[in-house]
């Protein structure tokens, strides 16, 4: 089978330092080792670095039977603004010009947002006659109506109109519509104007859990440990890593900081990654010795503070592309057997109910949230539970092998 994949955002095999791949860096790995030949459709411009690895459009042959395509746009320094639009629209003029010398694939699977690329992969899925998944991702337009006010949002949506039409397009010339729960499949099928088919479907967000080299594992604690962070400091120790910007409502986390501080309770929280709210949250954090902010850092690094950490906190804003999703991020947390702090509610909040390895708090709720951390580093047996909770879940649900294999299959099935 030829596939193209095309998603833009995601980390490269071939980026600087050690990648953490997500879905579909997994499934393009695990596709070429299978024998299918894959195209990777991507940008040059790195979305979680906010910097470009080309200036150029750039293909990479990372190894036999598997090609990374780079396309360039103009890049952007905020994830909400008219620049970011721009560098889609560039991005995807792109794709449309090299598309059509390229050699046709058997089946073509394109991640949404973004929306011009969705839209130009059901376009040339329809010219060449080969089939489409949209995998949604992000619940593009719908997602921006969450940063407007209340009174102004019909008016806003008329702005949205450009992208509502790529939107239905693309779904509505999709084979499948595939996405990470089951409400994000019927946000795409509502669009598309239909009832669920055979090939439209959901499937978690997978997680490799690649245990590094015992040298690789010795330089990551030596890592942490420079910044006295280590598992026999006696500290209660919670972590996070990601884009630092308007989906997590990481104020909330630094005040409960404060409060906890405040009664001389002993811990730590790291919260690792760059983004557009990194220097407000420092500022917010000035006197606090209890939070750290290391900036990026690699996958050993992630993989050994997973196991530092006695806690993954997911401060999610429960907007429409979070509160009826099941993050990435979450399901790194399982991996490593850690209980999860969430504030999204929705359909995470139930898996919670379900599999009691977490607790849900309020976003905004300070108190709420330094009560529950104060719970949990006195109940050392109710921890315990919740780690080895979220380890089973984790080693029968979401493994990448299973997710992924089961994606492959269904992926072959549409080709032929």
């Amino acid at each position: 089978m030829q596939i193209w994949l095309i998603t833009v955002g995601e980390p490269l095999p071939t980026d600087e330092g050690v990648s953490r791949l997500l879905r579909t860096g997994i499934l393009a790995d695990m596709l070429n080792k299978e024998g299918h030949t894959v195209t990777w459709w991507n940008s040059t411009f790195d979305h979680s670095k906010k910097k470009h690895r080309a200036d150029y459009n750039l293909d990479v042959q990372y190894r036999d039977g598997y090609l990374i395509r780079m396309l360039h746009g103009c890049g952007y320094s905020s994830n909400i603004s008219l620049k970011r639009i721009w560098d889609h629209i560039l991005v995807a003029n792109q794709f449309r010009q090299l598309a059509k010398s390229s050699s046709r694939p058997d089946i073509i699977l394109c991640s949404l947002p973004t929306l011009e690329l969705s839209q130009a992969a059901v376009s040339y899925g329809k010219r060449f006659n080969v089939p489409v998944v949209i995998d949604v991702r992000d619940l593009w337009p719908d997602l921006f109506l969450d940063y407007v006010p209340r009174i102004i949002k019909p008016i806003f949506n008329l702005f949205l109109m450009p992208m509502w039409f790529q939107a239905r397009y693309a779904c509505r010339g999709a084979r499948g519509i595939t996405a990470s729960s089951p409400y994000f499949v019927n946000w795409g099928l509502k669009l598309a104007g239909r009832e669920p088919g055979t090939f439209d479907k959901d499937f978690p967000f997978g997680y490799v859990s690649k245990v590094p080299t015992s040298g690789e594992i010795e330089e990551a604690n030596n890592y942490w440990s420079k910044l006295s962070i280590d598992k026999s400091n006696g500290e209660f120790t919670l972590c996070f890593f990601g884009t630092l910007g308007a989906q997590f409502d990481l104020a909330t986390v630094i005040e409960s900081a404060r409060i906890l501080e405040s009664k001389g309770k002993n811990v730590k929280f790291v919260i690792c990654g760059a983004g557009d709210s990194l220097e407000d949250l420092r500022k917010m954090a000035i006197g606090l010795k209890s939070v750290v902010f290391p900036g990026w850092v690699g996958a050993n690094e992630i993989w050994s503070l997973m196991r530092i950490a006695d806690v993954g906190l997911a401060p999610y804003f429960n907007n429409a592309g979070f509160s009826e999703n099941f993050p990435n991020k979450t399901i790194e947390y399982l991996s490593a057997g850690l209980p999860i702090i969430s504030s999204l509610q929705g359909y995470f909040k139930n898996f919670l109910k379900e599999v009691p390895c977490g607790i849900t708090y309020n976003v905004g709720d300070a108190e709420s949230l330094a009560d529950i951390i104060f719970e949990l580093s006195e109940d050392k047996d109710k921890l315990l539970k919740m780690s080895h909770l979220s380890q089973n879940i984790f080693d029968q649900k979401f493994k990448a092998e299973k997710v992924y294999g089961d994606m492959i299959e269904y992926l072959k099935n549409i080709a032929k």
